[in-house]
């Protein structure tokens, strides 16, 4: 289960990827693509992307449903985007870039790197999206030697606009990264229009420890919640309410996106099942519940005064319940949650931020402001957050399919202040 987890993850470099491969699972489950036209039927299983980095799927019982029982994560990894206009040539060919989301970045500091994301091609006319990955070692950013930076075990900070450029090649590079690309997406050099790039790292995903305790892989967050919702999802016994898929971009950088779980994806997606059956949306969704996937802080074995004293989770102890005003769970959705792990027999921890430290934010509290369902948010513990290689506990992704498979499962009464679990 861990190393098909890594696997996903190694083949997932960027959101486009990422979402291509669940789109693929999902229809060797027999679910139909709805994207491009279709309406949905009783007992019917389908799924509908957005910019090639949003999903969404969902499967349709013959009664008529009670709800929704939601499970959302997203697609997208701090990392760092090149530009169009890629190349800065002069002794060496560096390849212009940005920081994608709050990424740390020393660790993205002389380790071979690799460049996946989307190409977007004139084909006769008709502007065609390609996803490429290069899949080998293609660029590198140096650090500085400390002959020549004296304080730099003492803290250095970087400046994006100088110590974050990728080095691509020597001067006589110029010009062959358009080329390289071109040749990879199938197409001429003067045929690319447009790209959506990223840096990503390519080193695989490891077990390892005492015990096979860990696992260590770049883009843990948030591809591990991905997955294992994914996985999750696909074992779920049919219940009386709607299981939903859901997949954002574009969470690292505030959600905000056609593609992100502030737009109406969700909210339209959810409309469009309701217009087909006959239902009214503002009554399933008083009885829906949903899962905002993303890992949390686990306790550090070198800073554990870094943690709440009291809500600290340890890696491998089971899934993560999260506490903040910046979160979605309230105790309604504290209950509820605590409840359906208890039944299903799996171990829940509880985190919480320092008070002294503001933490992150999810898609939880973003993705209500359209739906307003009851939320919790959930995850696994994890070591090294936005780092180019996280680490969390294997037990863990075992513990986090049965939980998600258990709300899947589910069905909810709400009535008042009062839920019922079905």
């Amino acid at each position: 289960m861990v190393n098909s987890m890594l696997h996903f993850i190694k083949k997932s470099p960027t959101c486009f990827h990422a979402v291509r491969n669940v789109a693929q699972t999902l229809e060797q489950k027999g679910y139909v693509n709805l994207t491009d036209g279709g309406v949905p039927e009783k007992g019917g299983k389908y799924y509908v992307t957005k910019n090639g980095s949003s999903l969404i799927a969902f499967r349709l019982p013959q009664a008529e449903p009670h709800g929704f029982m939601t499970a959302a994560s997203h697609s997208d990894s701090p990392c760092l985007r090149l530009r169009d206009t890629a190349e800065l040539a002069a002794s060496y060919v560096r390849l212009s870039s940005e920081r994608y989301g709050g990424l740390i970045h020393a660790s993205w500091i002389d380790r071979p790197l690799s460049i996946a994301g989307r190409v977007l091609v004139d084909a006769d006319d008709r502007v065609e999206s390609r996803l490429v990955d290069f899949e080998k070692d293609m660029v590198l950013i140096p650090n500085v030697a400390i002959h020549l930076n004296r304080e730099m075990n003492s803290g250095v900070k970087y400046d994006p606009s100088s110590d974050l450029v990728p080095l691509y090649g020597l001067g006589s590079a110029k010009g062959s990264f358009r080329k390289e690309l071109a040749a990879l997406a199938g197409c001429e050099e003067e045929q690319l229009l447009a790209t959506d790039l990223y840096v990503y790292n390519n080193q695989p995903g490891t077990v390892w420890g005492a015990e096979d305790a860990f696992v260590s892989s770049p883009r843990l967050d948030d591809l591990a919640c991905v997955y294992t919702s994914l996985q999750a999802f696909l074992l779920a016994k049919e219940a009386a309410s709607v299981p939903v898929l859901a997949i954002f971009d574009n969470e690292e950088i505030g959600s905000e996106t056609k593609q992100g779980a502030g737009s109406t994806f969700l909210a339209d997606t959810m409309q469009e099942i309701c217009s087909a059956l006959g239902l009214e949306l503002s009554r399933m969704l008083r009885q829906s519940f949903m899962l905002s996937c993303d890992n949390g802080h686990g306790l550090h074995p070198n800073h554990p005064e870094l943690a709440d004293r009291t809500e600290a989770p340890m890696l491998g102890s089971g899934v993560i319940i999260k506490h903040s005003p910046r979160y979605a769970t309230d105790g309604v959705a504290t209950a509820v949650f605590s409840q359906i792990c208890k039944k299903a027999g799996v171990p829940l921890q509880h985190y919480s931020n320092r008070p002294d430290q503001a933490g992150g934010a999810t898609l939880g509290n973003i993705a209500n402001t359209k739906t307003g369902m009851l939320t919790a948010d959930i995850g696994m513990a994890q070591l090294a957050m936005h780092s180019s290689f996280e680490t969390a506990a294997a037990a863990d992704t075992a513990y986090m399919i049965r939980a998600v498979q258990a709300v899947y499962e589910t069905a909810l009464t709400v009535k008042g202040d009062t839920v019922t679990m079905g």
